[in-house]
């Protein structure tokens, strides 16, 4: 499944995201290939939105349906572009071990699922389209369209940080379980230059027991001038020890025990912690906010009937507001 991903491009990529999702975010979590695998999703989405953007136009008319294949992927781009600083530098002041790579790798993948399952709905946009059209009908359901898709393509984006997560976890214990590898074999090599030198090869220093002490010989005693013997009480020798085979014996030394291993921080440390999912569903907030009130700036993607073709609207209003009168005409 791995050489069949890597070797997938343009709009075949969506099938490796939906079958092989574990692939992907393994090769995001080790970085590899991925400028490939970005540029592959970056083409599945652009053509994918094109083609969707095509059918909102289609509404209006001819020329609507070609801008509105040009700004709704420049839409999702321009939302990626301004959003994707943001959650980048939050997770690097938090310590997190997140790429900007990595990061816009995550983003693209839910992009691509955003805008190839929009695409799977376009046969039932232009179904309603031709058979019952209304504006604001054709308005609300291709909003709800958007925003089932914008759901889907954001689990994706969660699961994947979830599997980088635990990929960043599984490398931090790893060096650390490496550190303590090489302190021990570090300890061990200190312990081994202060060990004794090897004992005799018969064994008589091992052989402790049994022993006898053999005092010094005392001094004899010297005649001294008037006849008298005088007794020189001579300092107390130390005794020495000796085997069964009369050899001596020295004290051991004892090997040092191995130096005691640093406790480590259960922490991990700056650079090595996972991204934070409290700090990435803020910033799905922030990345719907954005994207809504980009879409509203850029409109029209559908065209009124009633108005004349135009690229670019005045802005006024907003998004949700437009969406619930949308909402409330359908029932009058």
């Amino acid at each position: 499944m791995a050489a069949y991903g890597e070797s997938s491009s343009g709009l075949l990529i969506i099938e490796r995201i939906l079958r092989d999702r574990d692939g992907i975010w393994r090769q995001i979590g080790e970085e590899r290939e991925l400028g490939k695998l970005t540029r592959q999703m970056l083409y599945s989405s652009v053509v994918a939105l094109a083609c969707y953007g095509a059918v909102l136009g289609a509404s209006h008319s001819v020329a609507m349906a070609g801008i509105s294949a040009v700004k709704l992927p420049l839409l999702f781009l321009a939302t990626l572009a301004i959003c994707l600083p943001t959650l980048y530098l939050f997770n690097l002041v938090f310590g997190a071990r997140l790429q900007v790579k990595q990061a816009l790798s995550l983003v693209m993948v839910t992009i691509t699922v955003m805008s190839v399952l929009s695409l799977a709905f376009a046969p039932i946009s232009l179904f309603f389209l031709i058979t019952a059209y209304s504006y604001d009908f054709y308005k609300v359901l291709n909003v709800a369209i958007l925003t089932l898709t914008a759901f889907v393509g954001l689990r994706f984006l969660t699961s994947g940080m979830r599997a980088l997560n635990e990929h960043t976890t599984a490398l931090a214990v790893a060096r650390r379980q490496e550190q303590e590898r090489k302190d021990r074999e570090e300890a061990a090599a200190l312990a081994a230059l202060s060990a004794p030198a090897p004992a005799p090869a018969d064994g008589s220093v091992e052989s402790v027991s049994p022993v006898s002490a053999v005092p010094a010989p005392a001094p004899a005693p010297a005649p001294a001038a008037n006849g008298l013997v005088s007794t020189i009480v001579a300092p107390p020798q130390p005794q020495i020890m000796v085997g069964p085979d009369g050899r001596p014996m020295y004290p051991v030394i004892h090997q040092l025990a191995p130096r005691p291993l640093p406790q480590r921080q259960e922490q991990l440390a700056p650079g090595e912690r996972p991204a934070s999912m409290a700090l990435l569903n803020v910033w799905i907030l922030l990345f719907g906010f954005v994207g809504t009130q980009l879409a509203w700036t850029l409109r029209p993607f559908f065209g009124s009937p009633d108005e004349p073709f135009e690229i670019f609207r005045k802005i006024e209003g907003n998004f949700y507001v437009e969406i619930v009168r949308s909402i409330g005409r359908l029932f009058t």
